[in-house]
């Protein structure tokens, strides 16, 4: 018999593209999840992964079998949610997009509680693909992410923001408004391996001829910032994440923007979280709506 477990595995190191990043996904040691994917591997007969020294990949199994993999979990989340209907305080869980501002979804959060105590908040972070990949297999409830065009059935489009350079604030060019590529050749630059335009900004340099020095990489926003500040370089942030510590400029010809959304559930939602839900969009909506600067 497959344990569920092993499916969980699987579906982290699909999911995250990397056995280190998966084992802490699921917070097991990596020794653990490896001998994890090589029982299953074992239990189904054939290779799942082709391991390299910088990447994951499947195989041609592991591609056949990802699908039935994601079915079973999904069956059993229909199980467990089908008990949800039993009298208890109302747990909703959510998504949040690992880019967004740690203080807007705290506040966010903090007066959704206000409106009724009661309510059990379970919250995952997660890149846009891991956030979609829990909503599909009902282990989600919500989700706030990056709106891709999906129409109202599914996400409740919220507000859209541009994207700014960073600086420390006694750089030399904190006193202009804006800035173009050939201005920062000589600026240190720090990457947000999260960043949802992470190639575009590549591509921004690169167009240019220009090819400004690495000198940090972290998926932590919170660090890269902090790092900024600390005159180590400078990045290019959605204007949400701005603080007090930096200065920002526009990059000139950089016009990206990202709009947010709220996805909905996936599923039909219990009748207990009925009034939950609605309640949580309708607040949603209030605080990060389009003409709403609850993340200023």
């Amino acid at each position: 018999m497959m344990d569920l477990y092993l499916l969980r595995y699987f579906l982290a190191v699909v999911e995250t593209g990397s056995f280190t990043r998966a084992a802490d996904r699921v917070f097991v040691t990596q020794p653990t999840l490896s001998a994890g994917i090589k029982k299953l591997e074992a239990q189904v007969g054939q290779a799942l992964f082709e391991r390299t020294n910088r990447r994951v990949f499947l195989t041609d199994a592991g591609t056949r079998f990802l699908p039935r993999a994601k079915a079973i979990l999904h069956e059993c989340n229909m199980a467990i949610q089908a008990l949800d209907e039993v009298a208890s305080a109302p747990v909703l869980r959510i998504g949040i997009l690992t880019t967004l501002s740690n203080r807007a979804v705290g506040n966010l959060l903090a007066d959704f509680r206000k409106i009724d105590s009661k309510i059990t908040i379970e919250v995952y972070d997660g890149t846009e693909q891991e956030l979609t990949n829990r909503l599909e297999d009902r282990s989600l409830d919500y989700a706030l992410s990056i709106h891709r065009g999906e129409d109202e059935s599914k996400a409740l489009p919220l507000f859209d923001e541009a994207y700014k350079f960073i600086l420390p604030k006694d750089h030399a060019l904190t006193s202009r408004t804006a800035v173009s590529a050939i201005d920062l050749v000589e600026v240190y630059m720090i990457v947000r391996s999260r960043c949802e335009v992470l190639s575009e900004t590549s591509r921004y340099f690169t167009d240019k001829n220009i090819r400004p020095r690495l000198v940090y990489r972290t998926p932590n926003d919170s660090r890269a910032i902090a790092m900024v500040a600390a005159g180590i370089g400078g990045t290019l942030v959605p204007e949400s994440l701005l603080n007090e510590n930096v200065k920002a400029v526009t990059l000139t010809g950089f016009d990206y923007r990202r709009r947010l959304a709220l996805f909905k559930p996936r599923y039909q939602l219990p009748k207990s979280l009925h009034p939950v839900a609605e309640c949580f969009e309708n607040h949603v909506l209030q605080s990060w709506g389009e003409k709403t600067k609850a993340l200023d």
